[in-house]
């Protein structure tokens, strides 16, 4: 799938609420998967600020180290992406350290960080840049060290020292999303729509996935999109309450990783046969399309930044030119597809194992 990664206009209001999408993300995923976070001992031990902790990985590498900093370290989802970093580090021949602290916090990671570089070796960093909080921080690091960033896209210019981004964009997949659940309900019928919260990614989100449908299927209803939460027993008793307040539901689009466990729940207890599409390929919703309880997940390609990342920390190590954006694709996972997505947590389970 081609995709293009420069933004429009939007861009500034997307990036003042990005953080709230990622709160939801991590919520969403610590429902769905449960918390793995335990600390390791590591060479650095750790900060006193905000229960920091660090984990090291050594892969044996002849050309150095690479250095990953993500604060909310433990979270499932964000282990999924230092699952590719690690996997693809060990690959390249590069010792690597995935560095953070347990909660959405860069000044309780920055010290973890600065206790690495100090030791020297570093041949280049990925740093979570989630928020423009973490901009300084770029910019100090930067000065020496070449720097990538992933998943949360970072307008060229705004956060100084930043050499180069990866990931996914988001009107595409909603366009993505539109076009599978029209084809698999024949053009006909209505769809519910479900957001995490009302924010300004999954509200762009929504909105593209309406505007294609009705572009697409002028046959097809699109409801005005509700808010989901992110407490699973209330999400579902809302969708519940979506499907019988019209009858002629026979889909739903959720733009939140909690979505298809919400769905299929409210399908089950409504007794209706609906086409599914939610977020996120964690290994419950994997289950969920495996079954057939739900028809898709978008993949976001949370295991393929990582690895992005550290071909793209390579190459600048290296002295090559990249280029800023590097853009990948979001599949939308069916059931042929989940043995694949499978494999990639399993790697990544096995990259991180002991973090």
């Amino acid at each position: 799938m081609d995709v293009e990664f420069t933004m429009p206009s939007r861009w500034r209001r997307l990036r003042a609420l990005l953080l709230v999408a990622v709160a939801g993300l991590a919520a969403v995923a610590l429902a769905a998967c449960g918390s793995s976070s335990k600390s390791s001992n590591s060479s650095t031990g750790s900060a006193s600020s905000g229960g920091s902790t660090n984990a090291s990985a050594s892969t044996g590498g002849s050309k150095g180290k690479l250095l990953w900093v993500q604060p909310l370290r433990n979270n499932p989802v964000h282990r999924i992406m230092q699952g590719g970093f690690l996997s693809e580090c060990k690959r390249l021949g590069y010792q690597c350290e995935i560095v953070g602290s347990e909660t959405l916090d860069m000044p309780a990671t920055a010290p973890l960080a600065d206790a690495v570089l100090s030791k020297g070796g570093i041949k280049g960093m990925g740093v979570y840049a989630y928020d423009p909080s973490t901009y300084p921080f770029i910019a100090r690091w930067g000065r020496d060290h070449p720097i990538v960033s992933w998943h949360i896209p970072v307008r060229q210019g705004d956060a100084p020292g930043l050499k180069a981004t990866t990931g996914c964009v988001p009107t595409d997949y909603a366009r993505n999303a539109a076009i599978a659940i029209g084809r698999q309900i024949g053009g006909k019928g209505t769809v519910a729509v479900t957001e995490g919260s009302f924010n300004t990614v999954e509200n762009l989100v929504a909105k593209t996935f309406t505007d294609t449908m009705k572009a697409q299927y002028p046959n097809v209803k699109v409801l005005k999109p509700q808010e989901e939460g992110f407490d699973a027993p209330a999400a579902k008793a809302k969708a519940v309450s979506i499907l019988q307040s019209d009858p002629s539901i026979n889909a739903a689009f959720s733009t939140t990783g909690g979505g298809p466990v919400t769905w299929a729940g409210a399908q089950q207890q409504s007794g209706k046969r609906l086409t599914i599409i939610g977020m996120d390929y964690v290994r419950q919703n994997l289950d969920l399309v495996s079954s057939g309880q739900v028809f898709a997940v978008v993949g976001q390609p949370l295991f393929q930044e990582g690895a992005r990342t550290a071909d793209l920390l390579d190459e600048l190590a290296s002295g090559k030119t990249v280029s800023y954006e590097n853009p990948l694709p979001a599949a939308i996972i069916t059931r042929a597809d989940v043995p694949r997505y499978t494999s990639l947590l399993d790697e990544a389970d096995a990259a991180t194992k002991g973090l």
